[in-house]
Formats: C-alpha cells, structure tokens, sequence
C-alpha cells in the first residue's frame, strides 16, 4: 500500500495538521481536504470513499476527522489498521482532541506519523514502540549508569580502605620511632608532608608503591633502627599524599583524629540490619522479644498452596527484683485447632487447655535469669487460612494482539494483625523485555539488572494505606512468563496473633513496666 498522507481536519474540511509521505503542494493537499467532506454520503457507516484519483480512509475523532489520503490501489484492510494506530497516538499524545490541543502537541504528532508510516509505507510498530521512541528512552543507557555510579561508590570505598591502611601503617611508625628515640629515622610531624619511611617487613600488596628517594647519610652517631629512605619535605607530593587529598579534607581529619585501630586478620561480616525502617523500641526493664518468619505459596487463581509460620518469644529481665513474673497472653481471636502447636521452655508451665495463656515458671520461687534472654515459648503454624495471609497478590497478564502483554498487578492487606515496612513486590519479565509503565497508585518501581524483573517498592502497607495498583505493559504473549512473584517485607505484629497484654509479679506486688517488640520477616512468599 501507498499512504500519501495522514492528516487531521475539521467537519468543514479545514486542514488542522498534514503529513505528506509524496511530493504533494500546500495547495493541493488543502483542496483534497476541502473537498472531502462532500464525499461524505449521509447516514453512511463506510469508513472510506473514493475519487477517480485517491482513496480516503477516515475515522471521527469527536469534532474532527483523521484520515489517511491513500491511491486506490492499496490495500484497505491494512489501511484501516494502520489508520487506527494513528488514532490511538494521537489519543496517547493529546489529552484531548480538540483543534487547539493538537496544534498545541504538533510536532511529537509529527515525529510519531513519521514513524509509523515511511516514504508511503508502513512500518512494523506498535503503539508501545512509537511511545518509548518518542521518550528517547534508552534501557542500556540506564543500566550504563548503574553500573558507571556502583564503580565510583567502589573506588570511593577503595581510596577509604587505602587511607586507613595508610595511616595505620603511620602509627606504627611512629611507634617504632618513639620506641626508638633516633632522630634519624624518627617521625616528621607538620601534617599530610610528615610520613616516616615505610618499614620493609609491611606487606601492604594493593597500596601503588611510592617511588624511592635517594637513601639519607647514615648518621655518625648512631645506625637507624630499620633500613628505609626518608621522605623528604617539598613541594613534591608522594603517591600517598595524592591519594589521601583526593579522599578530601574531611575525610583526612576523621582518619587522623580516630583511635589507633589494629589490623584484623579474619574480620567477621558486619551483622545484617533485618529490621529495615521498623521504628526502634525504647527497652523496659521487662523486654519481651516476639519474631515471626512467614513461609507461604499463593496460587495465582487465588488461595493458598501452602503456609508456615514459625515464631518464638524471648524475655530478657536487667532488674534483678522483677525477676518473679508472669506474662499474660491475649485471647485468641482466630480459632487455629490444632494447627498451631506451641512448645515451652523446660522450666515454664505448659497452658491450661480451655483457660487464659499465661507464661510462669513452673516453681514460683524460681525467678528468670537476670541480664539475658530467654527464650520462653516457641510456635509453629502449617496450615492455608487464607485470613492469616498478611498480604494477597493478584497478577493478572493479558497478552494483547500486538505481541505485547498488559499486566495488572494489585496488593491489599489481608491481616490486620500486622503493619508491613520495606514491601517489595518483584514481577519476573520475559527476556529481552522492558515494561512501559501505565498506572501505579502507591509506592515506586525500578528495573532489576540482577533478576531481570520488575521491582515495586511499598514503604508502608498498613489499615489506613491497605492497598495499591499497578500497571504495566511489556513484550510477550506468555502469561506464565510474569511468574513466580516474590514479595519481602518486614513487619510490626504477629500473623498468629501472639502478644503480651500484661506483665504482673508473682507476690501481687505492683505490676512493672515492660516493652515488646514484634517483628514479622518472610522467607519464600511467593505466587506461583
């Protein structure tokens, strides 16, 4: 087929935007647009008419018309099709079609008619296509960039580590020189210019070398303590001074001001923060601990596969006269049966069936261990009460005609026994695709390079904020292709429903203060 242009005029006929694929004048597109809606014939469902010469194929776009000026002997199914593309940019792009609005968004008009339809013919895009075209949008770019900043955040941290083994290797020194009390090889104060010479038993393999200096007079009064060449004070900076100026001054004077550290041969891993943006709690003399891990495999038609929740409760005493206590537990307000099992410590009283939970030693005169904690109860949920899920996930892919997949994804709190921090809603996309996004009500998204997924990020789900939406469209025509969902969070509460309602002595004396600390993690929660 041959388009020989795509063009948008009033119910009169006047031209409001024109794009000529073929040579055509000013004059003569404005008088085949003037003298199309006389061809129009009344009360007609057609969507085309012809002269003895072109073909229009129309469509109204509420007051206006876009039409496509075609020859006749081009093919009118794919005109038609290629026509609606046209509508949907131009009711992507303006907000609304009026004559003042498309005048207002001409030129992206202009780009987008360019690269649907080239020198007549048409090209192989789709909406989605000509959109990201139009965004200028570059997904290998952004990964550049990642990737560019993750390389500047590690030779930071590198000129760091460098600076610190630098000024330890100074410290030891001048430790040396003041053990030794030679003036010839002893340390030169005055700031940055006053290094020592560096020992040759240091092994420092990863810091660049500095160059040698010629190797001072020995002195006549005595031998220096260890060979080495002294640094001389000039205008001339070492190796070393450039490295640490380029770390700046700030970070220069917390080195030299901090506390001699030893190196550490096998450094431990630094501890995990599992808490994530939970707020802290402030600890009573009574702290009671509860942690909750949540195993669960929804199904995307909806239910449970499968669920656990394992949890236990530790009590820590630092006041030796409230040792002698006893916890109350709240009523249940979910009847679990027998699938919620509860295990004792040796030395606490088992619960009396059909009575209030309460948490004792079995001999009163005992008292809790002052100073540590304990750990006084455990459980363990298998079950698939959908009602204790803390957070159902509805996925929904529709695969579209045009190879693309629409996909709506939706979250709402389910168990308002908890409050959820740091939610992270991760969608698997299909390789070699990118998502446009649609509509997202709550929260942020980002690409994961790592995974090649979706990620949305919730900071709070909670009573108030208990739902969200989003949606996205990306290439594929496999819905399967957007499973396993994975969902992390960390939570306030207890899916079981295990709390602490009172903390009272065993002599009736007056009840102490106390504190509890609830945190909710996941382990796999996922939609299969």
């Amino acid at each position: 087929m041959v388009v020989l242009a795509a063009s948008i005029c009033t119910k009169g006929g006047k031209a409001v935007l024109s794009r000529q694929f073929h040579p055509m004048t000013r004059t003569h597109i404005e008088s085949l647009l003037a003298s199309f809606p006389k061809l129009i014939p009344t009360n007609s469902q057609h969507t085309s008419v012809e002269t003895a010469q072109v073909r229009y194929v129309y469509q109204p776009l509420e007051d206006l018309y876009i039409l496509l000026i075609t020859n006749k002997a081009s093919n009118i199914l794919q005109d038609i099709d290629t026509l609606h593309l046209f509508a949907r940019v131009v009711s992507d792009i303006c907000r609304t079609a009026d004559e003042r609005e498309i005048q207002k968004q001409s030129f992206e008009l202009l780009g987008a008619f360019d690269e649907i339809v080239s020198m007549g013919y048409r090209e192989q895009v789709n909406l989605i296509q000509v959109r990201s075209i139009l965004e200028m949008e570059s997904h290998e770019e952004k990964i550049q960039d990642i990737i560019a900043r993750n390389k500047e955040a590690e030779a930071k941290e590198e000129l760091k580590r460098r600076a610190r083994q630098l000024e330890l290797q100074r410290r030891e020194q001048q430790k040396r020189a003041a053990v030794s009390g030679s003036g010839g090889s002893s340390y030169l104060g005055g700031g940055m210019s006053g290094y020592s010479a560096v020992p040759q038993r240091f092994d420092a393999p990863e810091v660049p070398a500095a160059r040698t200096a010629s190797p001072a007079p020995a002195s006549s009064a005595r031998t220096p303590p260890f060979k080495g060449s002294g640094m001389k004070l000039g205008s001339k900076k070492t190796r070393q001074a450039e490295l640490l100026d380029a770390l700046g001054g700030e970070l220069v004077s917390e080195e030299l001001s901090a506390p001699p550290t030893p190196p550490i041969a096998d450094p431990s891993p630094a501890p995990t923060n599992t808490r994530g943006s939970l707020p802290s709690i402030t600890a009573e003399s009574v702290h009671i601990v509860i942690k909750e891990q949540i195993d669960v495999s929804l199904m995307r038609e909806g239910g449970v596969k499968s669920m656990e929740v394992k949890g236990d409760m530790n009590l820590q005493v630092s006041d030796p006269a409230l040792a002698h206590i006893k916890l109350a537990l709240p009523s249940p307000t979910t009847d679990f049966g027998s699938d919620l099992q509860f295990k004792q410590h040796p030395n606490v009283a088992k619960f009396v069936p059909g009575q209030k939970r309460i948490v004792a030693l079995k001999d009163p005169s005992r008292a809790f261990p002052v100073g540590q904690a304990l750990a006084v109860l455990k459980w363990r949920y298998a079950g698939r009460d959908e009602s204790l899920v803390p957070l159902s996930i509805n996925c929904w892919p529709s695969p579209s005609n045009d190879g693309t997949c629409e996909v709506n994804i939706e979250y709402e709190l389910e168990n308002e026994n908890v409050t959820l921090h740091d939610v992270v809603i991760s969608i698997p996309l299909p390789t070699g695709s990118y998502p446009s996004i649609t509509t997202t009500t709550q929260g942020d998204y980002s690409i994961n390079p790592a995974t090649h997924s979706i990620d949305w990020s919730i900071p709070l789900v909670s009573t108030v904020e208990r739902s969200g939406t989003l949606e996205f469209t990306a290439g594929g025509d496999d819905a399967s292709m957007f499973f396993p969902v994975r969902v992390s969070f960390v939570g306030r509460g207890s899916i079981a429903g295990i709390g602490v309602d009172a903390v009272s002595r065993v002599d009736g004396a007056e009840d102490p203060a106390f504190s509890v600390d609830a945190v909710v993690t996941t382990g796999d929660y996922l939609v299969l």
